[in-house]
């Protein structure tokens, strides 16, 4: 269907855009009565910011063409996050610019002192965050006492994020006589007190299909070791290759982790947490919007609001704390007609766990391993054999110079050159333990024979590092650890026996020199210590566990140990 009529000025913002026919929410909006209140439950990605602007058209100008001299603002938008009040600016901007609307924004991490001076200047629009509005309200510098339209977008997340006393204070001081549009993903409890109190006979519009899951997004549960989780969310950011991904992790120290293992594999990342400035979550949205980044990894708070450009895959590192989480994490893939993939790590412990979060989320999910490597090279052929760069038509200097590599070369040779040099952009995937299957239960399956072969006829020098089962040694950070101090890959390393109070590790013939060369100045550097071994007798077998409490060789419960060497994590 095509657009509903709107306010000529407006019309030819979305005709110069591309739009040509509107979303639920934009029809539904627009199809209510001109000077109602609005009650609207809508999710994120579902073209609410052009629904209100569009809704707020007919009473902001009414009849006439264009705003006159910006003033005392005469429209209040109120976010929960200064990303989402800059995006809906940004909306607006091209939206009101054939009216001649003036915006100005008040978020959050931004110099007040020039947002003040825009107020003063005058505006016709006003979007910020709660905390940034009321803190220019109390000052003097916003004056709302011309406003005719306020909303309030993501009110849940406004809530949630504590901001009820901002937005009371707000709102008590905007005009009775105004329009109000609350938009929100649910209508709980508190957004219905809200809407009682500061509306007045809104129009109730419901968008959101409770019934069946995001029909765009379609959802993978990937089984993984505990101790695998960081290899599988390589696999699968290589084996799906979006443009663009967001990975959630539960914390934090998470994030800084899981961006510098990604990064020190060549993945093109940025990261978003509530420590960074808002000059570094700027640069890392700008990275992300330019191209120049093509994942994000971030927590549930720094993520909110986020509307990324070419999201295709979304996930989850940590397991979601419940089923709005999952929702709306994922929501943020499969948005305005594109597919998505979202994408839950499910650790062997919390296999019922997930089970549990997707069985109530309503989501449908395809259980599996992850990725092989066999299967990345696969689709890795596949996309290169199918890149744009075979198929455009070559300028006059391509043509040129490819005959000029023709003269000297045989075609295989170039051809092979160009495989070599697409594959050398991709980051290596991953080599995982077999996948348990669904019943999760008993030992990993063996090893395929001919990586059993691998590790029997390993030969080399052996090594030792002072840290063992007492202080939770495990190949998963001890492998990097060796790789990084000395001077080595993981293809480099033999054999690795761990015991109580040291491990004990084999390194090939070819890179003992320059490994011992290594290690000796990472010693001399304060790092820790690797010195040569001799090798390992017989393993013995482990004792008793203590008081019957915990696996052989881990400390009893309550009593954790030390902490395993930061290394790996630089």
């Amino acid at each position: 269907m095509a657009f509903p009529a709107t306010h000529p000025a407006l019309a030819r913002a979305l005709d110069a855009q591309g739009y040509q026919e509107p979303t639920p929410v934009q029809a539904a909006v627009l199809a209510a009565e001109p000077d109602r209140d609005l009650l609207v439950s809508a999710q994120t990605g579902s073209g609410k910011t052009v629904a209100f602007g569009l809704a707020a058209a007919p009473t902001l100008l009414g009849e006439a063409e264009r705003f006159d001299r910006a003033a005392a603002p005469l429209a209040l938008v109120i976010a929960p996050t200064r990303e989402l009040a800059l995006q809906v600016a940004r909306e607006f901007g091209w939206l009101y610019a054939p009216a001649g609307a003036r915006i100005a924004t008040c978020v959050g991490g931004m110099d007040a002192r020039a947002e003040q001076r825009t107020l003063n200047g005058g505006a016709h629009i006003v979007v910020g965050t709660p905390g940034r509005l009321r803190d220019h309200l109390e000052r003097g510098n916003l004056d709302l006492s011309a406003l005719k339209v306020v909303v309030l977008d993501e009110a849940d997340e406004m809530l949630d994020m504590g901001f009820r006393e901002d937005l009371q204070e707000i709102l008590d001081a905007a005009p009775a006589e105004r329009r109000t549009f609350l938009f929100s993903a649910t209508i709980a409890r508190e957004i219905a007190a809200l809407a009682r109190r500061y509306q007045r006979d809104a129009v109730r519009i419901d968008t959101i299909r409770r019934d069946e899951s995001h029909g765009d997004i379609a959802y993978r549960a990937v089984r993984a070791a505990p101790t695998e989780i960081e290899n599988a969310v390589v696999n699968v950011l290589r084996y799906f290759e979006s443009p663009g991904a967001l990975i959630f992790c539960a914390t934090r120290e998470r994030v800084r982790y899981l961006h510098s293992a990604l990064r020190e594999r060549g993945f093109a990342v940025v990261q978003l947490s509530g420590e960074l400035s808002q000059k570094e979550r700027s640069d890392a949205l700008q990275a992300l919007r330019d191209g120049h980044a093509r994942a994000c990894i971030a927590t549930d708070v720094a993520a909110r609001g986020l509307d990324l450009p070419d999201l295709g895959l979304v996930i989850h590192a940590d397991l979601p704390a419940g089923p709005p989480a999952l929702l709306h994490r994922s929501g943020r893939t499969g948005r305005a007609g594109r597919k998505g993939v979202s994408v839950v790590m499910v650790p062997h412990p919390k296999r019922r766990q997930a089970e549990r979060l997707l069985q109530i989320a309503g989501v449908d999910a395809e259980w599996s391993g992850p990725p092989l490597p066999e299967e990345i090279r696969a689709r890795d052929q596949a996309r290169m054999l199918e890149d744009p760069i075979l198929t455009d038509t070559p300028t006059a200097e391509d043509v040129e110079l490819a005959q000029r590599l023709l003269a000297d070369r045989s075609p295989e040779a170039v051809a092979a050159a160009l495989v070599r040099l697409y594959r050398s952009r991709l980051p290596a995937p991953e080599e995982m333990l077999p996948d348990r299957g669904p019943d999760r239960g008993g030992e990993p399956r063996p090893l395929r024979p001919e990586r059993q072969a691998q590790i029997e006829s390993a030969d080399g020098s052996w090594f030792r590092l002072p840290v063992g089962r007492s202080k939770n040694a495990d190949p998963k950070w001890l492998v990097p650890l060796i790789c990084r101090l000395g001077h080595v890959t993981k293809k480099d390393i033999g054999l690795i026996r761990i015991f109580d109070h040291e491990t004990k590790f084999q390194i090939a013939p070819d890179a003992e020199g320059r490994f011992l060369e290594a290690v000796r100045a990472a010693a001399d550097a304060g790092e820790i210590r690797i010195n040569p071994s001799s090798a390992p007798g017989p393993q013995a077998p482990r004792g008793p566990r203590p008081h019957g409490k915990g696996p052989p060789g881990k400390p009893a419960p309550g009593n954790r140990g030390p902490r395993p060497p930061r290394g790996p994590r630089r």
